[in-house]
C-alpha cells in the first residue's frame, strides 16, 4: 500500500488555455473549474483534495501565465503562479499540443529549470498513441528529460501521469508514533485572527508538554501535550500569514497549505475575529473542513474587544448563525488569546467531538431507530410508490456514516432526510458531528438469479 500525502499540494502551471482547468476536473472528477475557451477565464485558484488509488493530495489550478501588456491582470496572475511553483511539491506544467510550442512556453521552462521540485512536462491535447511522434517531436526543443502525452478531455494517457505523479509526493517525515487515542486537532485561520497566539496561549496554560514534532512536508509543528489524561495533538498549521499585498480576488496561496494540513486532523477548529465577524473566506474554510468530513469547532477570538457590547456580541452569533448554517452542529466558543478567555473550555469541547465523531453503534439499535422514524413520520411517494426502508447499518465512524436500505435510493426528498438526520441525531445524541445518511436501492433478486 501506498503511504498517505495527504497534506501534500501539486500545481498545475501553464499559458491560458492550454487545457488546464479540463485536466483539473478529469483529476478531482469535478466541475469546480470553469472550462471556457476564452484565455484567461480561470482567475483565480481552484483547490480541491484529491484520492487516488489510496493517496491524498491538494491540487491547484492555477491562472494561465502569459505576458500581454493589454490584460491588467497578467503581473498578478504571474504572481500568484509563482508563488504554486514555490509552495507546491510537485508541478504539473501543462502544454498544448495542438497549437504547438510558444514562446512563453520557453519562459516557463527556464522559469521551472531553477526548482529542484519535481516538474511533470505534460503536452495535452494528444488524443491518441498514433499523434504522439508528429504532436511530441517539437516538445522535445525543451531539452526536458521526459514528456507526458495526454488527452485531458479524452482520458488518454490520463492513468500512466496521475501514477507517475502520485509516486514523486513526498513521505510525511515525521516519524512520530502517537500514543493510542490521541486526538489530533487542527488550528485553521485567516491571517492576523490569532491564530498562534491561541496555540501559544494554550501552551502557556498546559506544563505537561510532551514534545515539539516537527518535519512535515508543510513545515507546520505538531504539539503533542497531555491535559487531564487525555493527549492531543495540536496541528499548527503555520501556512496562512500575510506574503505581501495581493488581490483580493485572488485568495492568497499560503491558505491552501492550511487546507492541506486538514486532511491529517480529526477536528478542525476554525478561529473568526470578533473585531471583524465572519467573512466570506471563513465560510469558505469552514465549509472545506466539511469537504473532507471533519470535526468542528469554531473559535470566536477577540471577544475581548467586544466584552462590553452586548448588542455587537449578538450580532456576531447571529451572522455566524446565517453564514454556515450548515453546520450548526459545530460547538461555538468565545475566546480571547490575550486574556485567556474561554480557553479552559476547548479541550472539554474538543473531547466531546471526538466521542461522537468516533462513536460505533450496534445494527439493532439502528433498525429500531429507523423503524419509530418510519412509524413517526411516514415517507413520501416516489414514483406513485411509497418509499420503504428495509434496515440501516453503520458503515464507518470518523464521521458517523449510515446506510439505509430503501425500494428507491434516489427518491429520498431532501426534507425527508433533514427528518431522518435530526431524529438519528437525537436518538444517537450525535449533536456534535456531521453525520452521513447514505441510500441505496435493495437489489432485486430476480435480477440477481439470472
Amino acid at each position: 500500500m501506498r503511504s498517505n500525502h495527504a497534506n501534500s499540494i501539486v500545481a498545475l502551471i501553464g499559458r491560458p488555455n492550454v487545457g488546464k482547468s479540463t485536466l483539473f476536473n478529469r483529476i478531482t472528477r469535478s466541475r469546480n473549474a470553469i472550462v471556457d475557451a476564452t484565455p484567461g477565464v480561470t482567475r483565480d485558484r481552484h483547490y480541491k483534495q484529491v484520492n487516488w488509488k489510496g493517496q491524498s493530495f491538494m491540487l491547484v489550478d492555477t491562472g494561465g501565465i502569459e505576458n500581454n501588456p493589454d490584460d491588467a491582470m497578467v503581473d498578478t496572475i504571474r504572481e500568484q503562479a509563482l508563488a504554486a511553483i514555490e509552495e507546491a511539491d510537485s508541478i504539473l506544467f501543462l502544454m498544448d499540443g495542438k497549437a504547438g510550442l510558444m514562446p512563453a512556453d520557453y519562459d516557463l521552462v527556464e522559469m521551472l529549470r531553477k526548482t529542484e521540485k519535481p516538474v511533470f512536462f505534460v503536452v495535452n491535447k494528444v488524443d491518441g498513441p498514433e499523434q504522439e511522434l508528429d504532436v511530441l517531436t517539437p516538445f522535445y526543443e525543451l531539452g526536458t528529460d521526459s514528456l507526458w502525452a495526454l488527452s485531458a478531455e479524452h482520458n488518454y494517457g490520463f492513468h500512466t501521469l496521475m501514477d507517475g505523479l502520485c509516486d514523486s509526493l513526498p513521505e510525511n517525515t515525521s516519524k512520530a508514533v502517537l500514543p493510542e487515542n490521541t486526538i489530533r486537532i487542527a488550528f485553521i485561520g485567516r491571517p492576523n485572527v490569532g491564530k498562534s497566539s491561541m496555540i501559544n496561549c494554550i501552551l502557556g496554560e498546559e506544563r505537561m508538554v510532551v514534545s515539539d514534532l516537527s518535519g512535515t512536508t508543510r513545515d507546520s509543528v505538531d504539539t503533542l501535550l497531555t491535559h487531564k489524561e487525555r493527549n492531543y495533538l495540536l496541528i499548527d498549521t503555520a501556512g496562512i500569514r500575510r506574503k505581501g499585498k495581493t488581490s483580493e480576488k485572488l485568495e492568497k496561496f499560503s491558505i491552501i497549505k492550511a487546507l492541506a494540513e486538514i486532511g491529517r486532523c480529526e477536528i478542525a477548529l476554525v478561529l473568526l475575529d470578533a473585531s471583524e465577524g465572519i467573512t466570506e473566506q471563513d465560510t469558505k474554510v469552514i465549509g472545506y473542513t466539511q469537504d473532507q468530513e471533519k470535526g468542528l469547532i469554531l473559535l470566536v477570538n477577540k471577544w475581548d474587544l467586544v466584552a462590553d457590547d452586548k448588542k455587537r456580541q449578538k450580532q456576531i452569533m447571529e451572522e455566524i448563525a446565517r453564514a454556515v448554517p450548515f453546520v450548526g452542529f459545530a460547538p461555538l466558543i468565545t475566546v480571547s488569546a490575550k486574556t485567556g478567555y474561554g480557553i479552559k473550555r476547548i479541550f472539554p469541547a474538543a473531547g466531546g467531538v471526538s466521542r461522537q465523531f468516533r462513536a460505533k453503534f450496534p445494527t439493532s439499535a439502528l433498525n429500531r431507530l429507523l423503524a419509530d422514524a418510519v412509524e413517526n413520520h411516514s415517507p413520501p411517494i416516489y414514483k406513485n410508490k411509497r418509499l420503504k426502508f428495509y434496515y440501516t447499518s453503520q458503515l464507518s465512524s470518523s464521521p458517523p456514516t449510515f446506510v439505509i436500505i430503501s425500494n428507491s435510493g434516489k427518491g429520498v426528498h431532501f426534507s425527508y432526510e433533514r427528518y431522518l438526520v435530526n431524529r438519528f441525531r437525537e436518538g444517537l445524541e450525535l449533536d456534535r458531528v456531521p453525520l452521513r445518511l447514505i441510500f441505496k436501492k435493495k437489489k432485486d433478486r430476480r435480477s440477481r438469479n439470472k
